[in-house]
């Protein structure tokens, strides 16, 4: 919400690759929807009906008709101009692909000393409970085959979110990838992330994950390896 001053960083930024571009409205008080229509008429905006990241994903994966789904923050930390590798990585056979800042090549000029200690405790809770070796838990980053969602359920409502699509998706056997990316300082703005509050979310979630154990799909997810030429629709 309110992000009137970043959109003008934001989309002009976005790949031609990009077939589609979706902006939940979590309720903005400023000029964000009509900053939004100026700068890319052909955007889709919905506005979410409670609050929180977990109810605006949710609100756009459900009005998304992309084949590709990446989920990009409006707030000019996430690199839109990495978008091609993210896909590139999809195409190379993998169903979920995560950013990293803490991959060779990855890096953040945003991240606290405290959320960088907590990130990397609970990569390391997650790896030690789930047999993983993930490098970037609390990174919202994140592209996915759409087919991904008929696998998993998402029910949080706060940044924890990210945590659980993570979990859901390894419990779900689905392949997940990390590649190196870049956070950029928020370009305008404060965030909505308190890192007491939402910290305490996310172990919460890695611990009901861990508990409820491995989810049971009969048939589990296997994306084959496409040809980079091929058109698939993405939506950002």
């Amino acid at each position: 919400m309110n992000e009137e001053q970043n959109l003008p960083c934001i989309l002009p930024l976005l790949p031609s690759i990009v077939d589609e571009v979706i902006l939940v409205d979590g309720h903005s008080t400023d000029n964000t929807i009509q900053v939004a229509r100026q700068l890319l008429p052909s955007i889709q905006i919905v506005t979410q009906a409670g609050r929180g990241k977990g109810e605006a994903l949710r609100t756009g994966f459900a009005v998304s008709r992309g084949d590709i789904i990446i989920m990009l923050d409006a707030d000019g930390s996430a690199d839109p101009t990495e978008i091609p590798r993210f896909v590139s990585a999809l195409m190379e056979g993998y169903d979920c692909v995560k950013g990293s800042r803490f991959k060779p090549g990855g890096g953040s000029f945003d991240i606290t000393p405290l959320r960088r200690l907590g990130n990397a405790i609970f990569c390391h809770i997650v790896n030690l409970l789930f047999g993983t070796n993930i490098s970037d838990l609390c990174y919202g980053y994140v592209a996915f085959w759409r087919s991904c969602l008929d696998q998993i359920q998402l029910d949080s409502e706060g940044f924890e979110v990210e945590t659980q699509l993570y979990l859901r998706m390894l419990k779900a056997h689905l392949g997940i990838a990390e590649i190196p990316s870049i956070e950029n300082l928020r370009i305008y703005g404060r965030s909505n992330l308190h890192t007491i509050r939402d910290g305490w979310r996310v172990l919460s979630t890695i611990v009901h994950e861990w508990r409820q154990g491995k989810t049971v799909h009969t048939e589990p997810l296997k994306t084959l390896p496409t040809q980079l030429h091929t058109k698939e629709k993405i939506s950002v």
